[in-house]
């Protein structure tokens, strides 16, 4: 049969991908609703000790616990994965007496991980398990049990972890968040756990630590000519001109995009003023916020934009400019 597929098959292709995501979907609200005391209890038995969290799982459940211990730690939870095969063969050093366990199966019936369990408890450590079924093996030996049953896999054989593995990883996010509650985390907090590459700079650096100043951008006023408009953001290239009056109070922006409308809606541009494809009171941010706030005031809307002013409220005026290319460069600062 051909690669490439029929416009039929296509159609058929699609259905069947719209449909997956929505069953897990679904899978992910029923496992919410049916969310009940255990969960605080979960919260508990972490805040109540003073270690890591160890996190254990294997085949496709222990992908899910890699990345439920990936997000414990950047969210101030410390945590590691062990692998339940490794473990008897020396990694359990990774306990100190009293360390949290959650143990992720789908079955709750694996060997590796009820073979484990004897030797958790000679560590005292008190264990959560996100499991498939309530009612195996597993769950009758662990102390608390967050349900991640679902009704069926999306897979049309009904075989491949599909749902099973994103209500478990949901639920290891959901345990995660009430976590960030009960201890008050900040957006300063989670900064100190990613002080690296975009993310980190995104909180950690201000707006003033990358927004453009002075002579790199282009200031015009609102009588000038669009054409001298256009010569000003090609010398300074941005994306977007800064209106100001005589006194310097902002009146707008003009950006590529105003340009390529007003050249589309006008076929003589030489009567045009700035005054005239500007827009007037655009999104601005002030220099004191985050970078994290422009980059989400830039993306989190219908259409994104590129470039954003800065601006002191207080005096009306335009100090700059900030473009999404530098939010997104991670050796920013």
């Amino acid at each position: 049969m051909s690669p490439m597929g029929t416009a039929d098959q296509e159609r058929e292709w699609l259905a069947a991908a719209r449909s997956a995501m929505e069953a897990e979907a679904e899978a992910i609200g029923t496992a919410a609703g049916r969310l009940n005391g255990s969960l605080p209890r979960a919260v508990r038995i972490i805040l109540a000790q003073r270690g890591k969290i160890v996190v254990t799982g294997i085949g496709k459940s222990g992908h899910v616990a890699r990345k439920v211990a990936a997000t414990l730690c950047s969210t101030g939870t410390p945590s590691v994965f062990l692998h339940p095969a490794e473990a008897v063969h020396g990694d359990l050093g990774v306990y100190s007496p009293g360390d949290p366990t959650v143990i992720i199966s789908k079955s709750g019936a694996t060997d590796e991980l009820l073979r484990l369990v004897p030797t958790l408890r000679e560590f005292r450590s008190p264990i959560i398990g996100i499991l498939g079924n309530p009612a195996s093996p597993l769950a009758a030996l662990v102390d608390v049990v967050l349900d991640a049953s679902v009704r069926r896999e999306v897979d049309p054989n009904n075989l491949a972890p599909t749902s099973s593995a994103i209500v478990a990883l949901s639920l290891g996010d959901a345990l995660a968040v009430a976590l960030i509650h009960a201890r008050s985390l900040s957006v300063e907090d989670f900064g100190r756990y990613h002080p690296g590459g975009r993310l980190g700079n995104a909180l950690r650096l201000k707006v003033s630590d990358a927004m453009h100043v002075g002579e790199d951008v282009a200031w015009v006023g609102p009588d000038e000519p669009l054409k001298e408009v256009v010569v000003a953001m090609t010398l300074r290239p941005l994306g977007a001109a800064c209106v100001v009056d005589a006194e310097g109070a902002f009146l707008g922006l003009i950006t590529d995009g105003d340009l390529r409308r007003a050249l589309r809606a006008n076929d003589d541009i030489r009567p045009l003023r700035a005054r005239d494809v500007m827009t007037a009171n655009p999104v601005s941010i002030s220099q004191d916020a985050r970078l994290v706030d422009a980059l989400e005031r830039m993306e989190n809307r219908p259409s994104q934009i590129s470039v954003l002013p800065v601006v002191d409220p207080a005096a009306g005026r335009c100090l700059g400019l900030v473009r999404l290319h530098d939010l997104y460069r991670a050796d920013t600062g």
